[in-house]
């Protein structure tokens, strides 16, 4: 049960977030694949460019874990103790020697693919404060799953040899479990945020300009539902939000990645209405085999939608009796979508 309170925790979290930027996303919803992809695109572009040096004070807002230490992707231990923390402002490198020198700014996404030239060069959604040592042993390598280790860094990441992509014979680079998420949906957001804009772009194992390759696609789904949205993540989109004005989709609506890349539908996902919400009664909740859907102003129930944490749809059925069966389903956390004839509720479901 506290798993699935912990599920339900960071759910209602990420639910949060989707009210408050129901209408920013407005445009996208009901669309999927390629189109979904454009109209994300329209809304996140034309973002507002800060300098390279703008970025050492973003960090303040953007990774700061609290007591101005850095929220460092590449050493830090969520759960666990860091093998060292660095202090906003005064451990930026700098000349670094080893582990734990200091923190420099990583591209995630190396702008040597992208010709170091902005706004992808200073696009905060995907450079984070990062141990200079670790981020240069990383380099230029594509994210993978590593096979054969040639290096561990001191909280666990690690380069080696990979069959991730198929001819590749140089080193990979593997984040901890933790961050394997939040770097697929920076990839997610690159992706998107420069469709049409990759003119000059390098490909490489991971991209053909700002498109993802079919190998890079499979691993990074992999990843996104391994490492589901966290509350660190959720805190820095909102920052990330006040300073350059645009948001990382993909950590607002994680079903958006499933339902381009994937197969995923989300030509039901709507902006849900709170009088609906309210109006609509879903019970037992918790429950183990069957839930009851009931409307108290006796709405019309057209449909149900139910989807897991990524955006996978699980059932879906037009509701003339008003009972969904889910005993055949994994425990966990859902949210369901009820089509009404006034509008579309949202709630969300536990499966024991």
């Amino acid at each position: 049960m506290i798993q699935y309170l912990k599920q339900l925790f960071f759910f209602c979290i990420i639910i949060l977030a989707q009210s408050a930027n129901a209408q920013y996303y407005n445009a996208a919803f009901g669309k999927n694949g390629t189109v979904l992809k454009t109209a994300l695109y329209n809304i996140i572009k034309n973002h507002t460019v800060i300098t390279y040096s703008d970025l050492w004070t973003a960090f303040y807002t953007t990774d700061n874990k609290g007591g101005n230490d850095v929220w460092d992707i590449y050493s830090d231990i969520p759960g666990g103790t860091p093998p060292y923390l660095y202090t906003l402002g005064t451990n930026q490198c700098g000349t670094y020697n080893s582990e734990g020198d200091c923190y420099n700014r990583e591209h995630t996404w190396p702008s040597t693919y992208f010709g170091g030239v902005p706004p992808m060069y200073t696009d905060l959604q995907q450079i984070f404060p990062t141990d200079g040592w670790v981020n240069n042993k990383r380099g230029n390598f594509p994210y993978g799953k590593v096979n054969s280790v040639s290096w561990t860094s001191d909280n666990g990441s690690k380069t080696g040899t990979s069959t991730t992509y198929a001819g590749y014979t140089n080193d990979v680079f593997e984040p901890i479990d933790s961050f394997k998420g939040d770097l697929a949906r920076v990839y997610f957001y690159m992706s998107t945020r420069y469709e049409g804009e990759d003119a000059g772009w390098t490909n490489w194992e991971m991209a053909n300009g700002s498109i993802l390759k079919s190998e890079a696609i499979t691993l990074l789904l992999n990843w996104h539902q391994l490492d589901p949205v966290s509350q660190k993540e959720i805190d820095r989109n909102n920052a990330v939000f006040t300073i350059q004005g645009n948001r990382n989709p993909f950590i607002d609506y994680p079903q958006f990645a499933e339902c381009i890349w994937g197969s995923a539908d989300c030509s039901s996902l709507a902006v849900s209405n709170n009088t609906f919400n309210q109006d609509i009664q879903v019970y037992p909740n918790p429950s183990k085999t069957l839930i009851h859907i009931e409307s108290k102003m006796k709405l019309e129930i057209l449909s149900c939608h139910l989807y897991n944490l990524i955006g996978e749809k699980m059932i879906e059925q037009s509701n003339s009796n008003n009972t969904i069966h889910i005993e055949h389903l994994p425990n966990g956390a859902y949210y369901l979508l009820v089509n009404t004839n006034q509008g579309i509720a949202k709630k969300i479901l536990i499966k024991e």
